[in-house]
């Protein structure tokens, strides 16, 4: 008889492409094999549940370090916490750059910070000041150490980068065989449009969402897409919001581009109205871009089932409600222009969209996979060692129960973040337990890990980052910008 360390046993396994009930035996972390029936020591049972890929988050921001010192609220521990909670297993988080400084530094003090987490985990390199140096020297170092992606702003003041910086970090990304993924809104259009807001006296969150309306998200999509085509660079859009967004993605596409779109549970459930709650509580929904209208839900859910937005993250940026780190660090009386804006959301994407999606009938259970695993871990170089059920892919598992109903509430997430903006939202299907290379991280809600269990995700060359070699005129212009 064949050892195994672990047999998960009577369980529906679900896959991208396929669901069969099956055993599973684990041994090293690692599954070894997918059968009818294998006999192991060591149970655990999964009659009458699901067993899914453990989640990959390729867009989460946890104790990410900050411009004036310190970090994020939501640590290592907590929010690795708040992910086997929630059924995610693996992470890509955020390394930044601040202005005026160069990558390495920040890099290093961020890897030494992550060495708490449970959660496996990668990174996208934030590049904010593109200088000779950091395109030219730190940028292939950076990717040399397995972070085979960039991350740029289009907009924000401490992060912007106009279309020149742009097309330097795209050449850049195509000299190292690098990805790129990019928050698209109009810096100068929001600039404008927010300062003719505050002389207009309107100031509340509310007003969040009229400073920033679906055009300056598509103008900047587009332009994105333009010059990343310029390049020859794949990209992917980061949180689409709104369908004619996603459909300049899907002209793009059309045209054989390599550019890809991602969205969030946030504008599936939530929509600018909850912004206008009595007070700061309108702070609790903000978010850019901002969330939309509630007929903007079906668009964004056509473009998913269309496979034109292909995953589906957190982008968790937990501010606190209370206290002074979070939402209230300029004060509760603080203009929208003053106030952090982004939402947790670690252990809630896995039910919202399963609720949502499958249990409503929008989508099917191998869509659902694919969103929340296995795209995103083909998208970033994970694959197959993450995303998927296969002999010889790391053991990372959700046992999920399809029609347990709960009622989602702050406790239950496990974070570090003090609210969640779907207090009393009512779901079907729930994770059971969870598992992480083999290991049970969570059961009926108990977290058991160990802090620095979680390990690095180097990411080596893969089909997605690569050019599709087709330029304007031939010319590639990365090898001298």
């Amino acid at each position: 008889m064949i050892d195994f360390d672990l047999v998960v046993r009577g369980g529906t396994i679900v896959t991208g492409i396929d669901t069969m009930r099956a055993d599973l035996g684990i041994r090293g972390g690692r599954i070894a094999a997918i059968a009818e029936k294998i006999e192991g020591r060591v149970t655990l049972d999964a009659d009458g549940l699901l067993v899914l890929p453990g989640g990959v988050d390729s867009h989460c921001h946890i104790e990410q370090l900050r411009a004036g010192g310190g970090s994020d609220e939501e640590t290592w521990e907590s929010g690795s916490r708040s992910c086997f909670a929630g059924g995610t297993t693996s992470v890509i988080t955020f390394s930044t750059q601040f202005k005026g400084g160069g990558i390495l530094e920040p890099l290093a003090e961020y890897r030494k910070r992550a060495g708490r987490a449970m959660v496996d985990y990668s990174f996208h390199q934030i590049i904010t000041d593109p200088t000779d140096d950091v395109v030219w020297k730190e940028i292939p170092e950076v990717v040399s150490e397995g972070i085979r992606s960039l991350k740029v702003f289009l907009t924000y003041d401490a992060m912007h980068l106009d279309d020149r910086q742009y097309l330097r970090v795209l050449a850049a990304a195509r000299r190292n065989g690098a990805f790129v993924t990019v928050h698209c809104e109009n810096y100068e259009a929001i600039r404008w449009r927010t300062e003719a807001l505050l002389a207009d006296g309107k100031t509340a969150p509310k007003y969040h969402s009229w400073s920033r309306p679906r055009m300056i998200e598509r103008e900047a999509t587009q332009r994105a897409i333009a010059l990343a085509e310029l390049v020859d660079q794949p990209i992917q859009v980061f949180h689409v919001s709104c369908a004619e967004v996603a459909e300049e993605i899907a002209r793009a596409q059309a045209r054989g581009l390599k550019v890809w779109g991602e969205t969030c549970p946030q504008y599936l459930a939530l929509t600018a109205v909850d912004m206008d709650r009595p007070g700061f509580e309108g702070a609790k929904f903000m978010c850019s871009p901002a969330p939309r209208d509630a007929a903007d839900h079906a668009g964004v859910w056509d473009m998913v089932r269309r496979g034109v937005l292909d995953v589906v993250s957190s982008d968790h940026s937990g501010f606190c409600y209370e206290g002074t780190r979070g939402k209230r660090v300029n004060g509760a009386d603080a203009s929208f222009r003053d106030i952090p804006n982004g939402i947790p959301g670690l252990a809630t994407r896995l039910p919202i969209l399963f609720s949502e999606g499958v249990a409503a009938g929008r989508i099917d259970i191998n869509q659902f996979v694919r969103l929340i695993a296995t795209t995103p871990a083909k998208l970033f170089g994970l694959y197959p060692q993450k995303g998927s059920i296969a002999v010889g892919a790391d053991a990372d598992l959700v046992l999920w129960d399809a029609t347990r109903q709960v009622t989602l509430s702050n406790g239950l997430l496990q974070q570090a973040i003090d609210y969640t903006p779907y207090e009393g939202m009512r779901v079907t299907g729930w994770p059971v337990a969870t598992l992480r290379r083999g290991e049970v991280v969570m059961r009926d809600g108990r977290v058991q890990a160990e802090p620095g269990s979680g390990r690095f995700l180097p990411r080596g060359p893969y089909e997605a980052a690569k050019p599709r070699c087709v330029l304007p005129d031939g010319f590639d212009a990365s090898r001298f910008a």
